[in-house]
């Protein structure tokens, strides 16, 4: 970098602000561009792929620079936020012209991946997080919020391992800590690809509500969250509501692998909405309804009370069709009201945010009439909370035009009859512009010239202008010559300067009153945000009701019942998502059933059967249970379980450096050590990761140990037929089997769960349906003979005599060493015995023959002839 003393006075603003911001990119208003400088002109110019040029090009020393045009910058700013990085924004403080010396120029806001307020429209129905973690001996605060919606919450975690979880699930973009906390916390959430920013300084002195939290962690970290968010934004944050506490163990709790495994939020294959729960479930008809629907499926309640208060507003709005309908008419015209109130607590709200927040309370005062009309006591209850904020209506009515323009310094938005003073000036320059109208027609008149033409610019203000063929028809002494152009001149009279004065005059007094009414009526709107806020809760809440009833009726959903033991019953359960994908009626449903006997059904069945279809449907039916939906069932007896576990699929964690197999063994150890009798753990193909008897000793383990110390219900699919014995020697096992037949060689999956263990696994079967050739299928087909020849046999649970070890272990009996089977005896030093020409003949007939497509009858016919031509 140049040395500073040969830096302009502007270059060395510049520097002053960039090093209050090392860590951001600075956007230095210049004119009508911002321009970045320096390693930000280098990088920047990448990123945003604009040309790199320079400052000062003939000197040595020259400075990179590039810039964006001010009116285009937003665009340029949401990529680098997109891509993780700060944005300082450095506007120019007074108007160049008005400036004595060098302009003032500030910071007047940090745009940081947390607290982006401008969503695209495929965000609206996404939640931005920034979350603050505050550090007391072995506890975490944990506060969030949403910039841009006012929504904060705050709790506290006991682990890093529940922190990063909560972070995951929150899909939290930044995170602010106090500059003390250990790097060895920092990294693990840093590796995940969050953005760390610290604070230096806690404020302590502005004006929020704590009422809802008295624990000191909570306090300290909602200050850490807010006094960024202060030091950032640079502006009011009256929209903020009052920060919640919440505990995680107040609701169903899913960690961020299982939200994932059970595809909750994101398609597992595409890592888009489409193809999830969420995806299913969703018929809202508003943005902030959208987003309450996915904060719920991220937290399904275990408050039993709750549950059945959701239940029963979805039942009603299921029996009332055609005032759901209405409802519906009435919601769709419904707009963000929270990232409403948002902007307007912002500054940053415009005439059109204003219409928008005015239609959406012209719908309210029907809503609350339909309501009514259904009659219920428990939604009246909804409509007594109901505010239509009237007040505000009517000012916007009132006061701001039908259309404004999208700018609020340029004129056109507020009504006339709104201010006197106003239709004055807005009177005068529209009668000025009616002169100017009469002036044009008289002067074409008097001079003869048709396409004579009154025009405007900014330097030479209004103008007479006249083509070059027409000048000789311009009386002598009429105009005064102002500017000559290639094929024009341009004139002035005293009259046209006189009625120009009195027409700018008007024209700059009324946009400057005109914006000063406008942010008279939007500070009075933010007194009110509060209720726009309380507003916007009940309606998203009823939104995602009433979607719940939609999709209960499209796809014919029960209402499940929650029971108060340790049994579950589902009577021909679907998987909602994949239901919805098929045609109608292709799905094949099944029943689950746990009594106070079991905790772990064993699945098993082939691959491709639809095992873990089951297992998935299971959660999903729990999940949609707990969060106030019905069900896809005929009938449902849920209890109401805390926590679900899951273990499924295959995939390593390459940022932690895990093995597949060492992933599988850590979640099922999250299960084992963490899951109550309350809980529910889907494990699917425990132990498939390591060698055979090493994966099933492992999985007969971690049965043993559910059945005997946790008593969670459980569902373990596995192709370890040997485990299967179980059923028979622990009291909490029961078998059950996705059903398959097998057609002419070929197999047929049934996709029908039945009692009882699979016959066979059906492996080779489902090899030959991927296409493998007919030599790998054969070769596979003679070496599963010979090792079920040699297998063991038994599988025997004894007790150990360990005072340590609290579980059973498996035993095996091995075959001998001298009757090992050798995957390979074609490469065993043996003497060959020498073939005769027929015997030769035969086995060449033999090899050549795809035994997995011949017919019973035709194997005995090729038997018969071999045989023949042997003897």
């Amino acid at each position: 970098m140049p040395q500073k003393t040969k830096e302009t006075p502007m270059m060395q603003q510049y520097l002053d602000m960039k090093d209050e911001y090392p860590d951001a990119f600075l956007f230095y208003r210049v004119g009508d561009f911002y321009e970045m400088f320096y390693d930000d002109a280098v990088k920047g110019s990448q990123i945003l792929e604009l040309t790199l040029t320079s400052r000062n090009k003939k000197a040595d020393d020259s400075i990179p620079m590039c810039g964006v045009p001010h009116k285009a910058v937003q665009s340029y700013i949401d990529i680098l936020v997109d891509k993780g990085y700060k944005v300082a924004i450095c506007d120019q403080l007074e108007n160049p012209q008005d400036a004595d010396g060098m302009v003032k120029r500030g910071i007047t806001r940090v745009v940081t991946p947390g607290t982006v307020m401008d969503e695209s429209a495929n965000q609206a129905t996404e939640n931005n997080y920034i979350t603050a973690i505050g550090h007391v001996k072995d506890q975490f605060g944990l506060a969030y919020a949403d910039l841009s919606t006012g929504e904060v919450k705050v709790t506290v975690v006991n682990n890093s391992i529940d922190l990063i979880n909560e972070l995951q699930n929150l899909n939290t973009k930044e995170c602010v800590v106090f500059n003390d906390l250990s790097k060895k916390y920092l990294e693990p959430i840093q590796k995940i690809g969050i953005l760390i920013s610290t604070i230096e300084e806690i404020d302590n002195n502005f004006d929020y509500d704590f009422s809802n939290i008295s624990d000191d962690l909570e306090v300290s970290t909602v200050k850490i969250l807010i006094s960024y968010l202060i030091e950032t934004q640079m502006r009011s944050l009256d929209h903020l509501k009052p920060a919640e506490t919440y505990e995680t163990t107040a609701y169903l709790s899913m960690d961020h692998t299982a939200q994932s495994n059970l595809e909750l939020f994101k398609n597992l294959r595409t890592n888009k909405k489409s193809g999830t729960l969420l995806w299913l479930l969703d018929e809202t008809k508003t943005a902030m309804g959208g987003r309450l629907l996915k904060q719920w499926l991220s937290r399904p309640l275990i408050s039993q009370n709750t549950l059945e208060h959701r239940q029963h507003i979805v039942d009603v709005f299921l029996q009332n069709y055609f005032q759901r309908s209405s409802f519906q008419d009435y919601l769709t015209k419904v707009y963000d009201l929270e990232r409403l109130a948002g902007r307007i607590a912002y500054g940053t709200v415009n005439g059109r945010d204003l219409v928008q927040l005015k239609t959406s309370l012209e719908q309210v005062p029907m809503i609350k009439q339909i309501l009514l009309d259904i009659g219920d006591y428990d939604l009246d209850s909804y409509v007594e909370k109901i505010d239509d904020v009237n007040d505000v209506y009517s000012l916007i009515d009132k006061a701001i035009s039908d259309e404004p323009p999208i700018s609020v310094t340029g004129g056109g938005l507020i009504k006339q009859g709104y201010n006197e003073q106003l239709d004055k000036y807005i009177d005068a320059s529209k009668n000025g512009k009616q002169w100017m109208a009469s002036l044009r027609a008289k002067e074409q008149e008097v001079t003869g010239i048709s396409n004579l033409k009154i025009g405007y610019n900014k330097v030479f203000g209004y103008y007479i202008e006249v083509t070059k063929s027409n000048v000789d028809k311009v009386p002598e002494g009429r105009y005064q010559r102002k500017q000559t152009l290639t094929n024009a001149e341009r004139y002035i009279t005293p009259e046209l300067k006189e009625k120009e004065s009195l027409i700018l005059e008007a024209e700059e007094k009324s946009q400057a009153l005109e914006y000063h009414l406008f942010d008279e009526i939007r500070t009075k709107i933010k007194q009110q945000i509060r209720r726009i806020q309380n507003l916007a809760n009940i309606l998203s809440q009823l939104d995602v009701l009433q979607s719940f009833a939609v999709v209960s009726e499209t796809y014919h959903y029960v209402k499940p019942t929650f029971t108060k033991g340790h049994e579950l019953k589902i009577v021909n359960g679907r998987h909602p998502v994949v239901e919805k994908v098929l045609s109608n009626n292709s799905y094949i449903p099944n029943d689950v059933t746990f009594d106070s006997n079991t905790d772990i059904l064993l699945i098993t069945g082939p691959n491709m059967s639809g095992k873990s279809t089951y297992m998935r449907q299971m959660a999903l039916t729990v999940i949609m249970g707990q969060v106030g939906c019905f069900v896809p069932a005929e009938k449902a007896e849920l209890p109401i379980f805390d926590h679900i576990f899951t273990r499924i699929g295959a995939a390593d964690d390459l940022i932690s450096g895990d093995s597949t197999f060492m992933v599988e063994m850590r979640e099922a150890n999250d299960a084992l050590k963490n899951a109550t009798e309350n809980s529910l753990i889907i494990f699917d193909e425990i132990g498939r990761g390591t060698a055979t008897y090493d994966g099933m000793a492992l999985a007969q383990a971690i049965i043993e140990y559910i059945d005997k110390n946790v008593k969670a219900m459980t569902m373990f699919s596995t192709h370890y037929h040997e485990l299967t014995e179980l059923e028979s020697q622990l009291p909490g096992v029961k078998n059950v089997h996705v059903d398959a037949s097998e057609e002419n060689g070929t197999l047929v999956f049934l996709h029908k769960v039945l009692p009882g263990p699979a016959d066979k696994s059906y492996g080779i079967h489902v090899a030959k349906l991927a296409g493998l050739p007919n030599e790998v299928l054969t070769r596979a087909d003679t070496i599963l003979s010979s090792l079920e020849d040699t297998a063991p046999k038994e599988i025997k649970v004894e007790p150990t005599n360990s005072v340590e070890q609290e579980t059973k272990s498996i035993k095996i009996s091995e075959p001998e060493p001298e009757s090992q089977l050798s995957l390979f005896p074609e490469l065993e030093q043996k003497p060959k015995a020498k073939l005769n020409k027929g015997e030769q003949k035969v086995v060449n007939e033999l090899q050549k023959q795809d035994l997995m497509s011949v017919t019973p009858i035709d194997a005995i016919n090729l038997l018969y002839k071999w045989q023949k031509e042997l003897k």
